[in-house]
């Protein structure tokens, strides 16, 4: 009977590294179709053709050069001399590969030239022509590399979905608290949006957020906190509803206009949820009572701007001390996951682990160039 042939553990292994890089790599493909990484410093288009163009040119003028100091060594069959002109003209085709063969080295000096010089010379000619389509490759590879190194490395970071008013000032008030841009990741449906974020500095993935597979490309499975703030409150249920599904840990905060739609949030997982219209009316009425109330409460919501409201850990100085001993206004503290404000009864001193919420004077917020 013929032997069966069963496949080693060392082949299995094999086959299933291989596998694996082959998805891997097919998913960095599609992924660069639809990930965009901060864009960095690139020379205009212009510059960079007529930056090849000048190095062409000089390699064209070298090459004439060096055939024009031995031209003696040179013939041309249509007049046995070779000059300055036909110099240029044995340049060119010499270089551009066409070769008509009326001009030809016969000396052994103008051979040896065209062997250690010329030749290198057509190389590299060659070489500026089609830098273009070269670079054009060598970006995409790029890429896919950057892209790759992300997805490796992205873990317990910021997933923002929607970059319009509500995302972007999100954005600032995250970077303005430390939270580098590299850990932060925009999700918008807008190529345009999401180029704006890439510009602004952030990985931006392209996409409806309320589809399993875009958030996946955005790594929420992975990610620390997610913020929810598209234009509708119908998208936000379904996208909160969808990246609750795919990361049970992560904190969600959800925006929503109107306070009947809060609820829903809630029930779909969010953590915390923004009614941004009643928000806004209850400032306006404070405004009309009390101007000044409303720009201390302006200021208060703007970072970097005079006051800001900062949570923190309770240092080892102040454990023991009643929060009103502290150096900054403590107006709540954080205990055990239960917020206590500062008339509450149980806020006699502060204990190890507590997070105190402070009015403390704002740092201005560096702009990052």
């Amino acid at each position: 009977m013929k032997a069966e042939h069963r496949p080693t553990r060392a082949s299995s292994l094999l086959r299933s590294v291989w596998y694996r890089s082959r998805t891997e790599a097919r998913d960095d493909a599609e992924a660069g179709r639809t990930i965009t990484m901060p864009t960095q410093t690139v020379t205009p288009p212009l510059q960079q053709v007529l930056r090849r163009l000048a190095m062409a040119l000089l390699v064209l003028v070298l090459t004439t050069l060096i055939v024009y100091v031995d031209h003696d060594g040179y013939r041309d069959s249509a007049d046995d001399s070779v000059d300055l002109l036909d110099a240029a003209y044995y340049a060119t085709v010499t270089l551009s590969t066409t070769g008509y063969g009326d001009i030809t080295p016969i000396g052994d000096t103008a051979r040896l030239v065209n062997i250690l010089v010329i030749t290198p010379l057509r190389v590299l000619f060659l070489i500026i022509l089609v830098g273009t389509t070269l670079e054009v490759l060598t970006e995409r590879t790029r890429q896919q590399v950057r892209i790759h190194r992300w997805r490796a490395r992205t873990e317990d970071h910021v997933v923002v979905i929607g970059y319009g008013t509500k995302g972007r000032h999100a954005v600032q008030t995250l970077v303005g608290q430390g939270i580098p841009k590299d850990r932060i990741v925009v999700v918008d449906a807008q190529r345009k949006v999401a180029n704006a974020a890439s510009d602004d500095g952030l990985v931006s993935v392209i996409g409806d957020a309320t589809r399993s597979e875009t958030l996946l490309k955005a790594e929420v499975q992975r990610a620390g906190r997610v913020i929810v703030a598209p234009e509708r409150d119908d998208t936000a249920t379904l996208v909160t509803l969808t990246a609750r599904q795919l990361n049970r840990r992560a904190t969600i905060v959800a925006a929503v206009r109107e306070d009947e739609n809060a609820p829903l949030l809630k029930q779909s997982g969010a953590d915390t949820v923004i009614t941004t219209s009643s928000s806004a009316g209850r400032l306006l009425g404070v405004s009309m009572v009390s101007p000044s109330v409303a720009r201390t409460l302006e200021d208060l919501m703007t970072l970097g701007s005079g006051l800001d409201l900062v949570e923190r850990a309770v240092t080892a100085e102040e454990v023991g001390k009643a929060p009103r001993a502290c150096a900054d206004l403590v107006v709540a503290v954080v205990r055990s996951k239960q917020l206590l404000d500062y008339t509450d009864p149980r806020l006699t001193e502060l204990h190890v682990g507590d997070r105190v919420i402070t009015v403390s004077r704002a740092v201005p917020v560096r702009e990052e160039r």
